[in-house]
């Protein structure tokens, strides 16, 4: 998918990933880029940046939300929460699942008429945790491998209508979620270029950096990537 021209709701825009992913999109001439931000506001002065009160977990935001965009070509399902845990704590597994799964499921379904109109594309900002859990944030991974599961599932069921579903694997980037961590990190920018150059050239699976992309091609040739495709078979077709 071309992105010029387009219109592009990024959630979770206002630092980090979510703040390059707006620059990138504006850059590569994006017609209209709605900004979803927890408080509704963003310091931005293109004239193409709408910022939208969107807090994933609420859904009556989600919903004013939806309301407010008349049309969509890209949703950048971005905005997540990881927090250090050992699993003792139930509370903080459900603010995982709640951002990073539930979040992002309402948001999809609040804006998929607008992608099914538009034959658009799905774009979830998972991470390499969702292959394989990193122990000090296992909330964290749990919740990206659920939403990694609904990626796929999302791909099969709108595969005949046509919206395209991408899965993005996120390696360590630089921002304030891994500060905690003194590994090489991409910076956010060269990450949300990868993101897009994915999108423009049709990836299912998208490794936007470095580190993520070490793991591709395992990745697509591997047992879980067949399985998928197996699985997708049983979607019955819409006549």
């Amino acid at each position: 998918m071309n992105i010029q021209n387009k219109a592009i709701l990024i959630t979770g825009a206002n630092r980090g990933i979510g703040r390059a992913l707006v620059d990138e999109a504006l850059r590569r001439g994006a017609k209209r880029v709605h900004a979803g931000t927890r408080s509704g506001e963003l310091q931005n002065a293109d004239n193409r940046v709408t910022p939208l009160k969107l807090d994933v977990t609420n859904t009556t935001q989600i919903q004013e939300a939806a309301q407010k965009v008349e049309s969509l070509d890209v949703l950048i399902n971005n905005a997540g929460v990881a927090l250090y845990d050992d699993l003792t704590d139930r509370a903080s597994l459900e603010q995982s699942l709640a951002v990073n799964f539930f979040g992002m499921h309402g948001v999809t379904q609040a804006f998929l008429p607008m992608l099914r109109r538009s034959k658009g594309a799905i774009v979830n900002n998972l991470s390499l945790v969702a292959l394989a859990p990193l122990p000090v944030i296992p909330g964290y991974s749990i919740s990206k491998a659920a939403a990694a599961n609904m990626t796929q599932s999302l791909r099969a069921l709108l595969a005949g209508q046509g919206v395209t579903v991408h899965a993005v694997f996120l390696g360590p980037v630089d921002t304030d979620m891994n500060r905690g961590f003194e590994i090489p990190k991409a910076s956010p920018e060269s990450a949300a270029q990868g993101i897009f150059d994915g999108l423009e050239k049709g990836e299912e699976d998208i490794f936007p950096d470095p580190a993520s992309l070490s793991v591709a091609e395992g990745w697509r040739m591997g047992v879980a990537k067949a399985l998928e495709r197996q699985f997708a078979a049983f979607v019955p077709e819409r006549r």
